[in-house]
């Protein structure tokens, strides 16, 4: 059926709906943070040698995909830091992301970095990061760099 949708719009958006069930596994949730932040996430990732998933890059914000987590997970693990900036976004259980190769207004939606293969049960599927491996190095790059704005800007 998306094969069908895509070859008459192939430039339709792409969403995906995060942390929804999907089988008898979750879809992967998203962290998104403001571009510039983004990037010194990655350098920081880099630096500390931290595997990092897939990354979606749009005109203003980074989207790190990550394994879906609950709430009461996700609750515990903000609690613990001494500040959370608000341009740092949970997208969990009911909310989406976008997904490249969407067009936007501003800019198109690319990947920063391409999801990486690997088996589970006998099937391919990206590897995600936990969150928790990536919170702490993602409210402070987002403490560091300041918002250009509260509104979502794709």
């Amino acid at each position: 059926m998306v094969e069908s949708w895509w070859t008459r719009r192939p430039d339709a958006s792409l969403l995906l709906a995060t942390g929804a069930p999907a089988g008898e596994r979750r879809a992967p949730c998203a962290l998104t943070l403001p571009a510039a932040a983004g990037r010194a996430a990655l350098a920081e990732f880099a630096r500390l040698g931290v595997r990092v998933g897939p990354v979606v890059g749009m005109p203003t914000r980074y989207a790190l995909l990550v394994r879906a987590y609950e709430l009461e997970q996700l609750g515990e693990l903000l609690h613990a830091q001494d500040r959370v900036p608000s341009s740092l976004r949970f997208h969990g259980d009911g909310g989406y992301t976008v997904l490249p190769p969407t067009p936007a207004a501003t800019g198109g939606v690319r990947w920063v970095r391409r999801p990486e293969e690997e088996t589970v049960r006998g099937r391919a599927a990206p590897w995600l990061p936990r969150m928790e491996s990536l919170l702490e190095t993602l409210v402070e790059a987002s403490t560091e760099t300041p918002d250009t704005g509260s509104r979502l800007a794709y």
